[in-house]
């Protein structure tokens, strides 16, 4: 309909004329998850038609493994919450997952009634690729700057401490005042060499480098033990010890920042830390016995530190789901498909 004294489209011919020649994918459902629209990005983006898509259930471009992510969504939608630039992964009709930013937002009837949702996804998979590029060159360069230090700082240091040690050894016994300059300089030294080696091994442990995803699996567990009384237990799968780059390095600082999370947020006893290989996947588990999280922290990627997880996953083709009840301990589970082209080994 055209308003004659405006020339113009009329509002509601206007807004799907928008929603219709949008680059993102604009998707409307009812609440109990059956789609309603489905405008012509989704169909370039998901594969499949709107005579195809409209009335079948949300679940036709959601995952399997990402169900329980959706049902969390739900949740907060019936309470009115709204969720911005949330990124997860959606399923072409291919069976090819798609990274994608969603913006969701609850729809409403005239008494303020969550009746539905309106999904805008957009395809993010460049952003993805550069931003994987970007990671792979933070590691690089963690890499190169850790070994710098450990290697040529840490034998100046050590040298210098001989030196130390040498000239204490050559003072006069009266000399007590130099006895004592001597010893301040060694004990500050002592700290400087600690403290290299624990910058060092922050910015890359060489033991993922040196000997793999397995010792340093280990030496981080024993790390976060001496560090903070946290009890651990770790079980890795031998199979997966051959991982090449970039596997080895994500599921190294997904580790490291889920038993982060804990240390910092959960008030835990214990943490297990659990690596298995499942078919062409490589899966973690991180469960602590903490004071749990909250559902509407678990679907907010920027709480406790998630969206860093769950952007390592993502980039890697892979996924995380976090499940767990206040006062009942949280689970991470991270998975990310290595396959052949990871170099595992067949046990």
């Amino acid at each position: 309909m055209i308003d004659s004294r405006a020339g113009r489209l009329a509002p509601d011919r206007l807004l799907a004329a928008i929603v219709e020649t949008s680059d993102d994918a604009i998707i409307g459902k009812s609440l109990d998850g059956i789609i309603q629209t489905w405008n012509a990005a989704a169909e370039r983006m998901f594969g499949h038609t709107a005579e195809q898509a409209i009335g079948q259930n949300i679940s036709l471009i959601i995952p399997r493994e990402l169900m329980a992510e959706e049902d969390r969504i739900v949740e907060l939608l019936r309470v009115g919450q709204r969720l911005d630039h949330f990124e997860t992964q959606r399923a072409h009709r291919s069976g090819r997952l798609i990274p994608v930013s969603l913006t969701i937002s609850p729809i409403k009837d005239d008494q303020g009634r969550v009746i539905g949702a309106s999904k805008i996804a957009r395809d993010i998979t460049e952003r993805r690729a550069i931003a994987m590029k970007m990671q792979d060159m933070r590691e690089a360069e963690r890499a190169r700057i850790a070994r710098e230090l450990h290697d040529e700082l840490g034998q100046a240091l050590t040298a210098l401490k001989m030196d130390v040690d040498l000239l204490e050894a050559t003072l006069p016994a009266e000399r007590s005042d130099l006895l004592e300059r001597a010893q301040t300089m060694r004990e500050l030294l002592d700290f400087t060499v600690t403290t290299t080696r624990r910058i060092s091994a922050d910015l890359r442990p060489l033991v993922l480098d040196d000997l793999g995803l397995g010792a340093a699996a280990e030496w981080l567990m024993q790390n976060v033990v001496q560090r903070t009384g946290l009890e651990g237990t770790l079980h890795f799968d031998s199979s997966l010890a051959s991982l090449r780059e970039p596997y080895a390095s994500a599921l190294f600082r997904i580790m490291q920042e889920s038993i982060t999370n804990v240390t910092r947020h959960a008030r835990a006893g214990h943490v297990r830390v659990e690596l298995q290989r499942r078919d062409n996947e490589a899966v973690l588990t991180v469960t602590d016995d903490g004071v749990g999280i909250a559902p509407e922290s678990r679907a907010k990627q920027g709480s406790f530190g998630l969206r860093g997880i769950s952007e390592r996953a993502l980039m890697l083709g892979g996924s995380v789901e976090i499940t767990g009840e206040p006062g009942a301990g949280t689970i991470v589970v991270a998975r990310i498909p290595v396959g052949a082209a990871a170099g595992l080994q067949r046990p």
